[in-house]
Formats: C-alpha cells, structure tokens, sequence
C-alpha cells in the first residue's frame, strides 16, 4: 500500500523566489503537487521560475485557487503551519509529528503555509485538523516561506518510509469527510443561524463561525455523519415557526 504523498498549499504567497524555492525542495524530497491561493503576484511568475532549479519543468505541478475553501476541497487531512496555538483546541505536531498522523489517517492531505508578512489567517487555521510548528529557537524564530516548506518536505523525505505505503481508503473504514463536504455543511448550518439571528453582536461573527468550525473539525467527519446532520439542519430550519400541537386528552 502507498501512502499518497501530501500536497503543499501556499496562502496567498507574496514573493515569486519563495514559490521556486519551495517547488525547489519538494522536488528535492519527492513532493510534486503544490497549489497556490491567490498569489499576489500572479501566475505564472517568472522569478519563481529562476529559483526552482528546473523543479516545474522536473515534475512539480500548480495548480491556483482563489479560496483556500477551494483548494482544500477535495482533501480530507489539513495541516496548517503556525507557531501559534490560537487558542484552538487542536492538536499539535511537529514536522515528524506531521508525517506520522498522515500516515495514521491515510488520507489526501494538505499542507497549509501563510504568506511571508503575516502568516496564516485565524478563519484558515481554523479548518485545518491539526497544527504543525517548528521547535525553533524563540529568541529568533524567523523562518522564511520556502525554509518552512522545507523543514517539513525533509521530515517527510526521512520518515515516510517508516509509516508504510497506503494509497486508496482503509478495508472496512467510512470514508472521511473530504474539506468540500465539510465546509458545505458549515455554511449550511451558519446561514441557518443567521437566519435566526444567532450571530450578535455583528463584529462577533467571524470569530464565532470560526469556533464553531473548529468543534465539528475535531470530530473528524465520515461522509455519511456530514449527509445525516445536513439533513438534521435541514429538519429544523423547515420546522421553524411551526406550533407544536399539545394534546390533554
């Protein structure tokens, strides 16, 4: 069995030479499909070109989204890259870490980078399953884009034979919620409460569907817990402002 090598995601990536840098070392440790989440500059870029060594022309695909919901779609393990917690219940790995819970899950997985100057965004962490940091020194803990992508592509390039080689869903197993199903069912559920205006104080919404998304990301959803709680929001919204009948007699 193959476990399928994950995907390397940039969000929103500033700098070109990043981008050719990173495809650069994914190459260098077998990792070939990479996507690209709003590039400020566009691509394709050609100074990502002059730093990736050949490494497009090798084998390392791109694929571009304009939202990270987009890109994660298909995939049914995020790891999202950040020195900082955020206050998330989520669980936290380092790169070793990283490889062995793609290894444990077996499924399409994606790894999440935040662009140069600020890093990921909290609402994008938080549809991520688990974290990934570094144990770097805190007194300069300054890691640029393409080093972090290379920090984990050696980590995989070191232990992924160790995990075994899985390709396909496990015998017997539900198959998980991809990211595409997920973050339906969380729109689902947030337009409903909306709707019963759940959401209040207005300037609390962010952080509050963030909350929420990050409780049902913990549960680690199969396909048919997603089907059966859609069709539970679906059953209450069509009951709202229906009277219950009570009977005495």
């Amino acid at each position: 069995m193959t476990i399928s090598p994950p995907i390397i995601i940039l969000h929103r990536p500033q700098l070109g030479e990043n981008i050719g840098s990173a495809a650069r070392v994914m190459l260098n440790f077998g990792l070939t499909e990479m996507r690209l989440v709003s590039p400020r500059d566009g691509w394709p870029n050609p100074a990502a070109d002059t730093l990736s060594a050949g490494a497009f022309e090798a084998g390392v695909s791109v694929t571009v989204f304009e939202t990270v919901e987009a890109a994660l779609a298909d995939l049914g393990t995020v790891l999202a890259t950040t020195a900082r917690p955020r206050g998330m219940e989520k669980e936290v790995v380092d790169a070793a870490g990283g490889v062995r819970l793609i290894g444990d899950r077996g499924q399409k997985t994606g790894i999440l980078f935040g662009a140069e100057n600020h890093g990921l965004p909290s609402d994008v962490v938080g549809l991520a399953d688990a974290i990934l940091t570094y144990p770097v020194n805190p007194g300069f803990a300054s890691l640029n884009l393409a080093q972090a992508v290379g920090v984990f592509c050696a980590s995989w390039g070191a232990n992924q034979g160790a995990v075994g080689r899985w390709e396909g869903e496990k015998a017997g197993v539900e198959p998980p919620a991809s990211k595409d199903d997920l973050i339906r069912m969380f729109e689902h559920l947030e337009d409903e409460l909306e709707r019963a205006g759940y959401f209040y104080p207005a300037d609390k919404t962010p952080l509050m569907k963030t909350n929420i998304r990050n409780a049902f990301i913990r549960g680690n959803w199969t396909t048919q817990e997603v089907r059966t709680f859609r069709g539970a929001i679906k059953a209450l919204a069509q009951g709202r402002g229906k009277a219950r009948i009570v009977r005495d007699d």
